[in-house]
């Protein structure tokens, strides 16, 4: 591995201002380093000042025209992993240079991150089929890394969830309730021996560690602003589908809906699946997510959108209280990403609570909590 080339506090400062600072700090302009790394930076930020993607500011030692491929090759000998990770990530979401997930040559060099992932799933309809394919090994190792995490915080919080248990006077050594025999023996204590007599001990009907069956259906709004959701919910499905007791479905709607149970046990192949964009229409949506329910007290239908609605609004008020009637919960979430950065419409949001369902933004552990919490 290339280790990045060392500047002192003077030609940081150079790289920092730009060429406009070549009078100020003329010792900088005989590094050749620092001009190679002034015209990586240039090629990025410098079109903010241009106003287009042609650009003609240049380092101290001569111009240059970089392509997506060498500006890549560039920034990955030239910083350190963090800072590449950066220009990445501003070259996709701040000046849409979408190449960088359509070419085979970028794509085996770009540092897989989530910003890189969000690209892949807004452009792969454009990639031909080498790149895909090299597209979805960079889509699994994203996945692989918040998958790890997320498999995490469901353990954590389903690892209390038991069914709560009968107590019985008979029952085996493994099945004796200690706490609860204590507690209802005190009157039997002998305070001059110092003794508490068991008259009556007490077991648990039932010990394992188990859920009751439920159903949890996944709503996802795949409309283009939801993209970083689409990716939690993908990871979050999958985690829940290996649970004890819980059957779950995937669904991706914009103006139509999208079954994905099948692959909920595989996010990647999820992912490569949902196509972003289109308009939104919720409330069909969720009709379709009511017919899938079994019995109504035992189902949780989460909503995952930004709330705008592209359609009439009366379906999806009416259908969510008559789901709330029968006694199904409805949860409506806002965001689904790690920093669950709420951007929704507060105007339907307030009126889905007034019809019943509970609207909340949380993040993927967040939601595995409250799943847990339901479920037990």
């Amino acid at each position: 591995m290339t280790t990045p080339p060392l500047l002192n506090d003077a030609e940081r400062w150079r790289l920092l201002l730009g060429e406009a600072a070549e009078t100020a700090l003329p010792g900088c302009g005989g590094n050749p380093a620092l001009g190679a790394m002034d015209r990586a930076l240039s090629w990025l930020y410098g079109r903010q000042e241009q106003g287009s993607d042609s650009l003609d500011r240049h380092g101290g030692d001569g111009a240059s025209v970089l392509s997506v491929p060498d500006w890549i090759n560039e920034i990955h000998t030239l910083f350190p992993q963090e800072t590449i990770e950066r220009l990445e990530r501003d070259a996709i979401h701040r000046y849409g240079i979408e190449e960088l997930v359509t070419n085979l040559e970028v794509l085996e060099r770009a540092t897989p991150n989530p910003a890189l992932l969000e690209a892949v799933l807004r452009t792969k309809h454009l990639m031909n089929p080498e790149v895909l394919a090299m597209a979805r090994q960079l889509v699994a190792r994203v996945v692989r890394e918040i998958l790890e995490k997320l498999a995490r915080e469901v353990s954590r919080a389903f690892s209390g969830t038991r069914r709560k248990q009968r107590l019985v006077p008979t029952g085996s050594y493994s099945q004796f309730a200690a706490r609860e025999s204590i507690r209802r023996n005190l009157r039997h204590y002998d305070p001059e021996r110092g003794r508490l007599v068991l008259a009556r001990p007490w077991f648990y009907h039932n010990t394992r560690k188990t859920l009751e069956r439920w159903q949890v259906i996944l709503l996802v709004d795949q409309s283009g602003s939801m993209v970083s959701s689409v990716i939690h919910a993908a990871v979050t499905a999958s985690c829940l589908w290996g649970l004890p007791g819980v059957k779950t479905h995937l669904i991706a709607f914009d103006t139509e809906v999208v079954d994905l149970s099948e692959h909920a046990a595989d996010p990647v192949e999820t992912l490569m699946q949902v196509q972003l964009g289109g308009g939104t229409h919720i409330g069909k949506a969720l009709a379709y997510g009511a017919e899938q329910i079994e019995v109504p007290t035992r189902a949780i239908v989460v909503l995952l959108s930004d709330f705008y609605e592209g359609m009439p609004e009366y379906q999806l008020l009416s259908l969510t209280r008559a789901l709330v009637a029968q006694g199904t919960r409805v949860l409506g979430l806002a965001a689904l990403n790690d920093k669950a950065e709420a951007d929704y419409d507060r105007v339907l949001a307030e009126k889905l609570v007034e019809a019943g369902a509970q609207v909340a933004a949380m993040t993927p552990g967040q939601l595995a909590a409250w799943l847990a919490e339901k479920l037990g």
